[in-house]
């Protein structure tokens, strides 16, 4: 697995390649935790958001596809108390219903055969009155042109299933049912946009 294979140098990445934009996306996240909540966050990687989160909230649930990305993070956030590790599969949670005051997916819904799949699981574990935050890089410009980044790391085998601009992410959520959905941009090397809605019960798969 590609992700397995880059658990070890993905630090890279977040810290020195990509810093800008993380700084500023750890700052849009935190920002967005309460003291109380319970959290679940899906593609928790190598945990750079695990940390924020676990800084505010009462209890998180970082899960990953990767078992490697998960050990990363649990070594990365050994600190940290109030964190659970699971192995997920995100189009496939092992949660019950109204679980989570807040549902974090970071970066990961563009690399989804069925992303609406996993937007539905994500929204099904959330409570009544619950925030989604879900952020993607950003692989396209304004143009349509596909970023050298998304390139790049396509050919290196991520297998990017979607390249979203500003505007088709945000459409990307209004049409699956979140009239509500806002969108912060994390500016950087490689941008990242965050949509942040509330649970719906007005979701739409197809």
């Amino acid at each position: 697995m590609f992700w397995d294979n880059v658990s070890g140098i993905y630090d890279v990445f977040v810290n020195v390649i990509n810093r800008k934009t993380h700084q500023k996306l750890k700052k849009i996240v935190s920002d967005l935790i309460e003291p109380d909540d319970t959290v679940l966050e899906c593609a928790c990687g190598t945990g750079f958001l695990s940390a924020v989160m676990a800084q505010k909230c009462r209890k998180l649930t970082a899960t990953d596809f990767s078992r490697k990305m998960l050990r990363r993070a649990e070594k990365n956030c050994g600190g940290y108390r109030n964190i659970t590790y699971a192995w997920a599969d995100i189009t496939a949670l092992a949660f019950p219903d109204d679980s989570f005051d807040k549902v974090v997916a970071g970066n990961v819904i563009h690399l989804l055969d069925n992303p609406l799949t996993a937007l539905s699981e994500l929204n099904r574990v959330c409570k009544d009155g619950g925030t989604l935050i879900i952020p993607t890089y950003m692989n396209k410009d304004s143009k349509g042109k596909i970023s050298g980044f998304a390139g790049a790391v396509g050919k290196a085998g991520a297998d990017f299933k979607r390249q979203f601009t500003l505007d088709s992410y945000e459409k990307f959520f209004l049409d699956a049912g979140y009239p509500d959905v806002k969108v912060l941009m994390a500016e950087g090397r490689v941008p990242c946009a965050v949509a942040v809605m509330k649970k719906t019960r007005g979701f739409k798969e197809d």
